[in-house]
């Protein structure tokens, strides 16, 4: 074999060898992924304020009162079906999970015969008031500590404001809705 044989070899050799850095070094900068700074994922939690510190002032709901005004019965019955799974609606209806609701508006609490309510609830005491079921159902958990309803709430006031009209609906002798208060200035009669 002569010299200009084992040129053309190892010109080949030497060219397909630049031709795979240069794929490498393409493919790399098209398809490089992007690295983390940090490795792992990131898991939000709400940060608990400190003990003795004031917590943040929510925002300012508006009173059940004034959303009462707007309320739709209908409306209020087909945001219910999320409690059917739990509760009955019907005059005499069976509890199931929760009580039977019919008639829940001025009814005392925990008082639905023949339900096992938890301690906590017993202790509540009182009747059902308006501003008591959008309180329960803006957080359960929160406006009886040690409930067994396990029911997240509804945040949305205009929605707890359906659903009460609902509930308050069913009933034999259903209460009178509670009226918006009227803004009147401090030292003004009203005519």
């Amino acid at each position: 074999m002569d010299s200009f044989e084992i040129n053309k070899i190892l010109g080949a050799i030497l060219f397909t060898c630049l031709v795979m850095l240069a794929l490498n070094i393409a493919a790399g900068a098209m398809f490089s992924p992007v690295k983390p700074g940090k490795p792992g994922y990131e898991v939000a939690v709400e940060e608990k304020a400190a003990e003795g510190a004031k917590p943040e002032a929510a925002a300012p709901q508006e009173p059940i009162e004034k959303l009462l005004a707007s309320a739709s019965v209908e409306k209020g019955e087909q945001s219910a079906k999320k409690c059917a799974a739990c509760h009955t609606f019907t005059k005499g209806g069976p509890n199931r999970v929760g009580p039977n609701l019919y008639g829940v508006v001025g009814r005392p609490k925990a008082s639905e015969a023949g339900f096992t309510y938890s301690d906590a609830m017993k202790k509540k005491g009182g009747n059902w008031t308006i501003d008591d079921l959008s309180e329960f159902l803006s957080g359960p958990r929160t406006f009886v500590p040690g409930t067994k309803m396990t029911f997240v709430g509804l945040p949305k006031g205009s929605e707890r404001a359906d659903v009460i009209a609902y509930l308050n609906s069913l009933s034999d002798n259903p209460a009178p809705l509670p009226k918006a208060a009227q803004n009147v200035p401090a030292g003004q009669k009203t005519q």
